[in-house]
């Protein structure tokens, strides 16, 4: 099975995981969901994107987008 197939599986696995998730209520199920989105945009973009074989751009994209995502967690803890 090739690389791009697994990534693939990975993101049906966590999108199932989003949908079970988002029955829950409250602060635990939604960092849970904002985790599952930054597992999920990882994976987009180090392999759909090929950002993981570009030295430096994966971290350069990833840094900002998980202070955003921890940025609305705390905003949505309140």
């Amino acid at each position: 099975m090739d690389a791009l197939t697994k990534t693939w599986l990975w993101l049906l696995a966590l999108v199932l995981g989003t949908v079970a998730l988002a029955q829950g209520a409250g602060p635990l199920a939604g960092a849970g969901l904002l985790a599952l989105a930054a597992l999920k945009a990882r994976a987009i973009l180090g392999q759909f994107l090929h950002l993981a074989g570009a030295p430096g751009w994966l971290p350069a994209v990833m840094t900002p987008l998980l202070l955003w995502l921890a940025l609305i967690g705390m905003l949505s803890a309140l």
